[in-house]
């Protein structure tokens, strides 16, 4: 191989490493436990769920999902299908504050009585106003059922679910994130829009494709910069 095509080589992945680091999008996720106490129509009841909130883009702003992996309540009658609807609302907090609307479909198969009351995932839209890192945190749950509101608050100051680093309304976002079922932190997510190619954000993206996509991406980059000279 050419002394020259190897120093491009190395320079391409050097280049991807460092500006991985520094200029990719920041994000941070994890499942957290959330130890919800609901007043329900034949008395308080409770139980611990962890909650998992995903962020997608979309437009200006974020779907945001939000999935429950235990149940919070139950019922001591059948519910039949159709016949419970979930609600709740996710905090913000950080560099903006506010609360997040979220739903979801009423329940597919009838509920059993005395069973735990399984939560469909609940989604909805988040469009920043404020630019820096905003986090999102599990906020009241509402189930409604049968006529009657049963109300579920987190009793324990749970930690948030979701990070993500963010630019207000006119200007592209820093990404998002997923939360993974077994807990723990995931980065990623959309890359941002870039400009020409000689911006730092596009660099930015450059180096987030040669990590993604490995020798494919540096050669890629090699090719572009063995441009013709007549």
């Amino acid at each position: 191989m050419p002394n020259r095509k190897r120093t491009t080589l190395a320079l391409a992945a050097a280049l991807a490493g460092s500006i991985v680091v520094t200029g990719a999008p920041a994000a941070y996720a994890e499942v957290v436990d959330v130890n919800y106490q609901c007043v329900t129509p034949i008395g308080p009841k409770g139980a611990v769920s962890p909650i998992d909130i995903k962020s997608v883009r979309s437009g200006d702003g974020y779907k945001l999902t939000m999935s429950f992996q235990k149940g919070v309540s139950s019922s001591p009658v059948e519910l039949g299908k159709g016949a419970m609807n979930p609600s709740a609302v996710i905090e913000l907090g950080g560099a903006e504050t506010g609360k997040v609307q979220v739903s979801g479909p009423a329940n597919a198969e009838a509920i059993p009585a005395n069973t735990p009351i399984r939560i469909s995932d609940l989604s909805g839209t988040y469009t920043p106003k404020k630019s820096g890192k905003v986090t999102f945190t599990a906020g009241v749950l509402t189930i409604k059922a049968l006529g009657t509101t049963t109300t579920c608050t987190p009793k324990n100051s749970p930690g948030p679910s979701l990070e993500l680093d963010v630019q207000g309304a006119g200007g592209s976002s820093g990404g998002g994130a997923t939360g993974g079922s077994t807990g723990g932190t995931s980065g990623g997510g959309e890359l941002p829009r870039t400009g020409p190619l000689d911006s730092a954000a596009a660099l930015g993206t450059l180096g987030g494709t040669v990590l993604l996509t490995g020798a494919a991406g540096v050669l890629w980059l090699t090719r572009r910069g063995q441009r013709p000279t007549g």
